[in-house]
């Protein structure tokens, strides 16, 4: 059953049994006024009797003629019959007896005897009695009549209030309808459809935003739970390609020691290649758990960090390590940007290692850092023999040159790790031919403001 059916059959009940219990009120109040007219009336006529029975009969009599009043009067004898002396419009069927006149000598009662009457009793003297009888039926009639229209003022007036309820709701129902909707496509896992608008009052809008976060969560859970499947498998898959060669290696040396007897010479460089294998798997293994961490890095814990004093210093060291070469630098200072100062001095320190192993040691290499308009630009270019294509993305475990082998000591994810790392940054990494003769590596940074 729909919200608005519910509410509105709510509404309806709310109305009725309200109204109904103000009209029964009413009802009630009206039947009891009309039953004291009556009951004063027939106490009026019986006043009149009283004092001297020889001329009761006679008085209340007169008293009925008079006053216009529908009674009838019985006498009622000890020993015979009883005569009507007046008959109302409505007279009883069934006559008085001594117990209904001693039932209602001491005021006004209703007898089982006389059903939709009302009785008075009088001593008229020598052991007579006269009864006053008084019919309720236009009392019970009336009262009929206001319940029916009680009734039907119940009915007016719960129409009135969901007719009105649901002009002034009629917004609200529908939006809240749409949100149930759209709540139920989400829960069978459509999270996709757009958020209805908002056209409600304010509650109906504060719903609104509270769906609208709690979907947003839960987009957001499922984007990080995917990342974290696609991060696991991802680093599954490339740690099993990777470190598959030199697991190879050392177990064949392992196996080729146990096996054979070696001489010295043959032990020792044994020994050392199983040691650059297990060098280079322990570098590999970090570079892997660093593209990891790249990938899961919260936006919200980067830092304001000096770009320039991180270039200066990087520069520094590899002048110290790369005597022989010239090394040209044109780096503005206090130029910031946001991020983490690890990441940063990890983009230096891969692109000036890759020269290090990828170019001659006499190769020129030229560093500037400079801003462009928002952005701030970083140009690593040396003199070596480049790369065969440019301008594409790197991916892992990619080499551009084939004489780049795992022999030189990379593992195809230091250009991948600059890309990953400049993108953290905000930024971005392009390839392209240096005047030098090499390769040239620009970072753009957005500048904080």
């Amino acid at each position: 059953m729909k919200l608005a059916t519910r509410l509105t059959i709510l509404l309806i009940v709310i109305t009725m049994v309200v109204s109904l219990g103000v009209g029964w009120y009413a009802v009630t109040t009206s039947t009891d006024a009309a039953y004291q007219t009556l009951d004063s009336a027939i106490n009026a006529v019986a006043l009149s009797g009283k004092g001297n029975p020889n001329s009761a009969l006679s008085s209340v009599y007169n008293a009925v003629q008079s006053g216009a009043y529908d009674f009838t009067l019985d006498v009622v004898y000890p020993s015979g019959p009883n005569t009507r002396i007046n008959e109302g419009l409505i007279a009883p069927k069934s006559q008085p007896t001594l117990a209904d006149v001693h039932a209602s000598l001491s005021g006004v009662v209703e007898v089982p005897n006389l059903p939709g009457f009302r009785i008075r009793s009088l001593n008229i003297g020598g052991g007579d009695y006269l009864v006053i009888e008084a019919s309720t039926k236009n009392i019970v009639d009336a009262g009929h009549r206001l319940i029916l229209r009680v009734l039907f003022a119940a009915l007016l007036a719960a129409l009135a209030m969901v007719i009105v309820a649901r002009l002034f709701m009629r917004r609200d129902l529908v939006t809240m309808e749409d949100l149930i909707e759209y709540a139920s496509n989400v829960a069978r896992g459509d999270a996709h459809d757009e958020l209805p608008e908002s056209r409600g009052s304010r509650d109906v809008r504060e719903l609104h935003g509270a769906l609208a976060t709690m979907v947003a969560s839960l987009h957001e859970k499922i984007e990080v739970e995917a990342r974290h499947l696609e991060t696991m498998q991802t680093f599954i898959g490339d740690a099993s390609h990777e470190l598959r060669t030199p697991l190879t290696v050392i177990k064949g040396y392992t196996e080729l020691m146990s096996t054979q007897e070696l001489d010295a010479d043959q032990r020792a460089r044994s020994l050392e290649r199983m040691r650059r294998e297990i060098v280079r798997m322990e570098s590999l293994v970090s570079d892997l758990l660093l593209l990891a961490e790249i990938r899961e890095l919260p936006q919200n814990v980067l830092d304001i960090v000096n770009l320039s004093e991180i270039v200066t210093s990087g520069v520094r060291d590899f002048r110290d390590d790369e005597p022989l070469r010239r090394v040209d630098e044109l780096i503005e200072d206090g130029l910031l940007v946001r991020g983490r100062r690890d990441f940063a001095e990890r983009i230096i320190l891969n692109a000036l290692g890759n020269i290090t192993r990828h170019t001659p040691e006499t190769a020129p290499v030229r560093v500037s850092l400079s801003r462009e308009g928002d952005a701030l630009e970083l140009i690593i270019e040396d003199g070596g023999p480049g790369l065969p294509r440019y301008g594409i993305k790197p991916q892992r475990f990619m080499r551009f040159d084939p004489s780049r082998a795992r022999s030189s000591g990379g593992s195809g994810l230091g250009m991948s790790i600059m890309a990953d790392l400049s993108e953290v940054l905000g930024g971005t990494m392009v390839t392209s031919s240096s005047p030098l003769g090499g390769l040239r590596l620009t970072f753009q940074f957005p500048s904080p403001h």
